[in-house]
């Protein structure tokens, strides 16, 4: 798929391999400015894989990802580590450190890549923390907070650099009904004010039907692609019966009490 002007993240002819293990192959696809977009599929797709080629962990057997249309992996080390900074990522288990309160967490990233005063950095991570909702928890640890708050607090993290990218896995799981929702209004609320494109593993169907823009499907059997564009409309006009039953699990339970 060729860039375009919108195309924020354009994956290329990419195949995913685990040496002669192919998990998938023949990816090609455009993430827009402004998306939030989300990677489905079904248990051991590889969502998680591709996940982390887009973060430049492991190295594709085959194709490329291209940012702003730069390559990243043709690209030397020193211009990957520029790419880099200006993504926020936020992993399953939060990521916190337990040893460091939610202001130093914070403050890390701004430390290490920034040459903001002492005085600064206080005045950043009180407004990062403020905008996730925990003003007044800077001198918490990840211990002494519930599950829902460490998310906030690695988003608050994640968000110190005002990336340009912020990358999720599976940002819900293990939260409640409630706390799900919540922070996936936090996620639309702070893509639009800083203006970031999202990019999100996710098998939450509230999650994709309530806030995604756009997503693909991988499919662990063919391993390849077979669905590309916004949820709700492949839900209801995908070509693929395996794509409509895996966005339709659970409404027929749900019709059949409200009975």
């Amino acid at each position: 798929m060729s860039t375009t002007t919108s195309a924020h993240i354009t994956v290329c002819d990419l195949t995913m391999a685990y040496g002669d293990f192919v998990i998938q192959r023949n990816l090609n696809f455009d993430i827009n400015r402004g998306d939030i977009f989300v990677i489905m599929g079904g248990s051991g797709c590889g969502k998680s894989t591709l996940l982390k080629h887009m973060l430049g962990l492991i190295t594709p057997a085959q194709g490329d990802i291209e940012f702003n249309g730069q390559s990243f992996f043709s690209a030397a080390s020193s211009e990957r580590d520029r790419m880099r900074r200006r993504w926020g990522i936020t992993y399953q288990s939060g990521g916190l450190f337990s040893a460091m309160t939610l202001a130093e967490n914070v403050s890390l990233p701004l430390q290490l890549y920034t040459g903001f005063s002492t005085r600064e950095i206080e005045e950043i991570v009180d407004y990062k923390l403020s905008l996730v909702g925990l003003g007044g928890y800077q001198s918490y640890y990840p211990s002494e907070i519930s599950g829902g708050m460490r998310k906030r607090a690695a988003l608050a993290r994640a968000i110190a650099l005002d990336p340009e990218i912020l990358f999720f896995d599976e940002p819900s799981a293990g939260l409640d009904p409630i706390s799900s929702r919540l922070l996936d209004e936090l996620i639309v609320q702070l893509k639009e004010s800083i203006g970031a494109t999202v990019v999100m593993v996710t098998h939450e169907l509230p999650s994709i039907f309530d806030i995604a823009t756009n997503s693909v499907y991988l499919d662990a059997n063919t391993r390849t692609m077979i669905a590309y564009g916004n949820p709700n409309e492949l839900r209801e006009n995908s070509d693929q019966p395996v794509v409509r039953q895996f966005l339709s699990r659970g409404i027929e339970a749900v019709q059949d009490s409200a009975a």
